[in-house]
């Protein structure tokens, strides 16, 4: 990659000899600054109740590896040995890309177990494993089990702060909030995953911004010879064990040898603590406006206590189609196939419709039975794992059980593309998912999210990206009567062209792109989203598209509050980390900026850092890169300030001191921090930094550029050849 020296002043010529002193790029400042404002502390109960989780969790931990362990024996989807956290060796079979369903005659142990939970599916998601939970269900149609059930099949242990909740098979319990989740005895189901007794704990959160979650009671099917009066002994001895006397009498007359038993407890992480104490996200785990206005909340219940607000039956939750069920269905059957290969499943439609709740559900569901599953990021402005403007391939081996701001986490591999969407440099972008294509290793099944940009050239980027990844199966979401984009049938996409491709398509990366290759077949799997405000953007608080890409960057960046309970840290208050200009090279993304100008830009900005493959030196001054690299990148961080007379970059960034000794390069993008963390940071005396009022919107060009998809840019023209 070609680098170019900015031109020297004055000021940047200034030399340090305590910065020649420091052997390492990255290191921090000596002082430590803390916070002025103590306003933020927790109370003494809540650190007490962080100790008591933590202490429970490592207790966990160190019983429990991080991968799900069901009693029945787990399904197998490659032939490849994939060594789990604990260190055993889980074999797989071999799976084949393009069929969707098991053979008739298939009578094998592990056949008979793919299809029965795949008819599950189609049940929405509760799998009926005996005569009980179908006789729970009978219950629940039947207006048996009704709202105040609730009230009275849970009690609170107030000591340590703790609900027990008994629930009958096919009961569900839909609810706002969020809370740490234990299943004491049975099974319950969130979001398509399973939980079991004996597993580790799991948060949930169901914030205003999303669905709410629910959940769905199973049953206890661990023990088929276990009697009705030894399964109603073991579930009364577990909640004798987390409930003193008085609050357990009133619960043991509804336990049965069927139920359900699971400790809800507050959840208070880091993630919690830093988006509650924003002035503007301090309700975003309480009710929405709508949940007040319909009167759907019912307060006043031992589960409040624990953060749970439960909501009446009338909410609608999850609203899964009956072609959502099938298309599940299939997938799940897809993956059970002892044939060659692995799924490879791209999901595709407009926005708001449902995608990413899809995705979430697939990849829980799937987890049931598999170690883990692949996830390829194409979505540059709703990202399930990463901050927005950020292309990755993530190997997942836990549940999603909330919105993606809940979940952050470090992907395998990831490429800082800079924007939240790629309409500037459609060839960047291609060549950024096919690197990252080039690092998934088969072993496991894919899903490969796309972006809602389904008309014009995000029609063309979607024709590239199933030639390019071989797909096996292609799910397709829309809603109502109205065609938003034409059904991605393999007869419909030879004829089809892409931006980098035209009939006839390769059939595998890397080929020409004008090479005459039979295309694939795949299996096309059309989804009606059927929810109510499907294809249109939401108006509550929170669930705009900025909203939601700002939830996603102070979700990545609350990993720089401490994990121990304590007083949330203003990002001001916080040591950088303190880099030389001339040990980093500086670029932007997404637009051109004049050489002079570019420190003035990256100043209290979001930079990528990443890893050039060339060796970086300079001679006083910053360098500066010639054109955008297309390079591994391993986290974000915030670019605090620039000090012109030492030469040094000051840094805030989650990412380990270890890691960042490979960084070589800083991008600035077109992603902006979130207006709260200038505004509503707390501890800040004086004037705010980095904001002014003296700003007039009546400039020209001062205002917000409006940009239409559909229309062809003047760069993306093709003429004749004999135009003049």
């Amino acid at each position: 990659m070609k680098v170019n020296k900015s031109a020297s002043g004055p000021q940047q010529r200034s030399r340090n000899p305590a910065k020649q002193q420091c052997n390492n790029k990255w290191f921090k400042r000596s002082r430590v600054i803390t916070p002025d404002s103590p306003s933020t502390s927790p109370g003494a109960a809540m650190a007490k109740l962080e100790q008591q989780i933590s202490a429970k969790a490592s207790i966990a931990a160190n019983k429990k590896t991080g991968l799900k362990r069901l009693k029945k024996k787990a399904k197998a989807v490659c032939s490849k040995q994939v060594k789990n956290h604990a260190g055993e060796r889980t074999h797989f079979h071999p799976l084949t890309n393009g069929r969707t369903g098991l053979k008739p005659d298939s009578d094998s142990e592990d056949s008979q177990d793919w299809s029965s939970f795949a008819q599950s599916v189609l049940q929405n998601g509760v799998e009926a494993a005996n005569g009980q939970e179908a006789a729970g269900s009978a219950r629940v149609a039947s207006g048996e089990l009704n709202e105040e059930t609730f009230h009275y099949c849970a009690e609170r242990d107030h000591a340590h702060n703790r609900t027990v909740l008994v629930m009958q098979p096919g009961q569900t319990l839909c609810f706002r909030g969020k809370c740490l989740l234990t299943c004491l005895y049975g099974r319950v189901e969130v979001l398509g995953f399973t939980i079991e007794e004996g597993q580790q704990s799991y948060p949930l959160f169901s914030p205003s911004s999303h669905c709410p979650l629910t959940i769905t009671a199973l049953g206890d099917c661990s023990n088929p010879n276990k009697n009705t009066k030894e399964g109603r002994l073991e579930a009364k001895a577990t909640v004798r064990k987390y409930l003193s006397l008085e609050p357990r009498k009133r619960l043991l007359s509804e336990v049965d040898s069927g139920s359900c038993v699971i400790l809800l407890e507050p959840l208070d992480t880091p993630l919690t603590r830093f988006l509650q104490s924003l002035p503007e996200l301090s309700e975003l785990f309480e009710l929405s406006a709508k949940d007040l206005q319909d009167m759907s909340a019912m307060l006043d219940t031992p589960l409040n206590g624990t953060g749970v607000v439960p909501l009446r039956s009338t909410t609608e939750s999850l609203v899964m189609s009956r072609s959502y069920r099938d298309s599940l269905n299939t997938l799940i059957t897809a993956c059970s196939e002892e044939l060659d290969g692995c799924p490879v499943i791209l999901v595709c439609g407009p926005q708001n419709t449902g995608k990413s709740t899809f995705n979430r559900h697939l990849i829980n569901t799937l987890l049931n039975h598999t170690a883990s599953v692949e996830y390829l990021e194409c979505d540059l402005g709703q990202t399930e794992l990463t901050p927005p403007g950020c292309l990755s391939l993530s190997t997942i081996r836990e549940p999603l059980l909330g919105p993606p701001f809940t979940h952050q986490c470090i992907p395998d591999h990831m490429i800082f593309y800079g924007q939240s969407n790629c309409q500037t440099d459609l060839d960047r972008y291609l060549e950024s998912i096919k690197s990252l294509w080039r690092s998934y290793t088969r072993d496991s099944p894919i899903i490969i999210n796309t972006m809602g940009w389904v008309k014009g050239f995000g029609l063309q980027l979607l024709v590239d990206m199933i030639r390019f990844f071989s797909v096996s199966h292609v799910v397709q979401l829309g809603y109502g009567s109205n065609t938003q984009c034409p059904a991605l049938t393999p007869d419909v996409l030879r004829s089809l062209h892409g931006w980098q491709t035209h009939p006839p398509a390769q059939s595998a990366l890397g080929e020409d792109p004008g090479s005459s290759c039979a295309l694939r077949s795949y299996t096309h799997l059309p989804v009606l989203s059927t929810y109510e405000g499907a294809g249109k953007a939401g108006k509550s608080r929170y669930q705009r598209s900025n909203e939601l890409r700002e939830l996603c960057l102070l979700g990545y960046l609350s990993k720089l509050q401490s994990p121990d309970p304590g007083p949330v840290l203003p990002i001001h208050c916080l040591t950088p980390f303190q880099v030389p200009h001339s040990a980093v090279a500086l670029g932007v993304t997404h637009c051109e900026v004049a050489p002079k100008h570019i420190l003035y830009a990256a100043n209290a900005s979001l930079v990528g850092l990443c890893c050039l493959g060339e060796r970086v030196a300079g001679k006083g001054g910053p360098v500066l890169l010639s054109q955008t690299p297309v390079c591994p990148c391993v986290g974000l961080g915030v670019l605090r300030g620039v000090d012109m007379a030492r030469g040094l970059y000051f840094i805030i960034t989650p990412v380990a001191p270890s890691v960042l000794r490979q960084v070589n390069c800083l991008l600035l993008g077109g992603v902006s921090l979130p207006h709260a963390l200038f505004k509503d940071q707390p501890g800040i005396e004086g004037e705010a930094p980095y904001l002014t009022t003296d700003y007039s919107f009546e400039l020209a060009g001062a205002g917000k550029l409006h940009v239409y998809k559909g229309l062809t840019r003047p760069g993306h023209t093709q003429f004749p050849s004999n135009a003049k």
